[in-house]
């Protein structure tokens, strides 16, 4: 177990300013707030981008914490949250186009946390290798011509989670017995049940019951893809439901955080990292280990009945561009594997997503929430970068946070945000990474 040490306390007063970003694919633009020091120095030559693939990111945590360490920082929400994730590539692009027209700016840097890491790893993929990575027979559907993409010159992928489309399986609720109600459930695949382990203090089911949950869940994944396959023939033949598109409801999938099924309440699965890779400490200290997660069970309310918040409400294009993935006959996971997915089936999984990327690439895990997994499995997923980095934060949130209920003592884990974006701010400012 290796330990070294890291400090910044040097932080500068910044300002913030909002912008209408034109784009090509909506008539209103993107909306944008732009952090930025109030004296731009050195660091502020580099700017980051950081969006959501799903929602409002017009001011956030990690904008503000970038700028106050003497950067400039750019906070955007897409366009139309519902739109495909085509048009969303293109609210990037036009993120990037702004930062790059600024004034001394000479780096551009994409930041995705959590759904976020779907969007920018596909625009750097896309952006490197140009759209046609994207519109190979082997994807469930090929992304629209979008014309040539800016790439970033560096990737930051703060607790992603492992693609929209994989959290969208891992939300499928298997015990949903027909596609048009969310209230018919097979009572031997609910997860709910208690006959089948469910305890609202923490799960242990057993593992007869996982490997027949996840089946099934793997199953279902697999007959929504072939219904919407079938609608795009329809709408592609001219024999759709409309010119363009159709809607695509799904009963007990939808991928809000509370809807993830099985490991959120059995805290055994997706527990822990294969290889020893850095923790960050409150006290400064790095300790390079196995790392485990400190997560506490949650989600013990189940969603599937709700048409507001437990059914996706879609489109046959959205579903297959932006919340789908195929899975294999083997799909499961445990302690610390997560297997029998096609990473490559979708552009909305971040790992198949960063095996095109060779930018260099900062990948951080929080261990108090329940997708840090990922930049393991994302970092395993990545042959043709040579700079990347991962290390993992010591009782921080899904959302940068202190996991006070998951510590032994006050205070154990420190201030969490300071020591993420510290370690940011290292791997930004580290000599002949993006300086010359």
């Amino acid at each position: 177990m290796k330990s070294e040490n890291f400090m910044n306390e040097q932080y500068c007063p910044i300002k913030n300013s909002y912008v209408m970003i034109q784009t090509p694919n909506t008539w209103h633009g993107v909306q944008g707030m732009l952090f930025e020091p109030v004296e731009p120095g050195e660091k502020s030559q580099i700017a980051v981008i950081v969006m959501h693939s799903d929602g409002d990111h017009l001011a956030p945590q990690a904008a503000v914490e970038l700028a106050k360490r003497g950067y400039r920082a750019l906070g955007a929400a897409v366009s139309e949250r519902d739109n495909p994730l085509d048009e969303k590539l293109l609210d990037v692009k036009a993120c990037s186009d702004y930062l790059r027209q600024l004034p001394g700016v000479r780096k551009v840097i994409t930041l995705g946390h959590s759904g976020g890491a779907t969007l920018m790893s596909a625009y750097q993929n896309a952006a490197e290798n140009g759209v046609q990575a994207f519109q190979g027979s082997e994807k469930l559907i090929r992304c629209s011509d979008l014309g040539e993409l800016p790439p970033a010159d560096g990737v930051m992928l703060l607790d992603s989670n492992y693609g929209n489309g994989v959290m969208t399986l891992l939300s499928l609720d298997p015990a949903v017995r027909c596609e048009d109600s969310g209230k018919n459930l097979d009572p031997e695949l609910d997860l709910f049940n208690p006959a089948n382990g469910y305890d609202p203090k923490g799960s242990t089911y057993s593992a007869e019951f996982i490997r027949k949950y996840q089946q099934a869940q793997g199953a279902r994944n697999n007959r929504l893809i072939e219904a919407a396959l079938e609608r795009l023939h329809a709408l592609e033949s001219g024999n759709g439901k409309y010119a363009d598109d159709e809607p695509f409801l799904v009963p007990a999938g939808a991928q809000n955080a509370f809807n993830n099924k099985l490991f959120p309440q059995d805290i055994r699965l997706l527990s822990r990292t294969q290889k020893a890779w850095p923790l960050l400490h409150a006290d400064g200290s790095i300790t390079t280990q196995i790392i485990p997660c400190v997560r506490r069970a949650k989600n013990d309310k189940s969603f599937t009945g709700s048409y507001r918040l437990g059914a996706i409400k879609s489109t046959v294009r959205t579903y297959l561009n932006s919340s789908a993935v195929r899975t294999t006959a083997d799909f499961g996971y445990n302690e610390d594997s997560l297997y029998g997915i096609d990473w490559l089936s979708s552009y909305s999984c971040t790992p198949g997503n960063m095996q095109g990327v060779s930018a260099p690439t900062l990948l951080m895990g929080m261990t108090g929430g329940y997708e840090f997994l990922a930049a393991e499995i994302i970092h395993e997923n990545t042959p043709k970068i040579t700079d990347k980095t991962i290390a993992f934060v010591e009782g921080a949130t899904h959302t940068f946070g202190v996991a006070r209920d998951c510590e032994a003592y006050p205070g154990q884990f420190g201030d969490t945000v300071k020591t993420i974006f510290d370690y940011v701010d290292q791997w930004l400012g580290q000599k002949g990474r993006f300086n010359e």
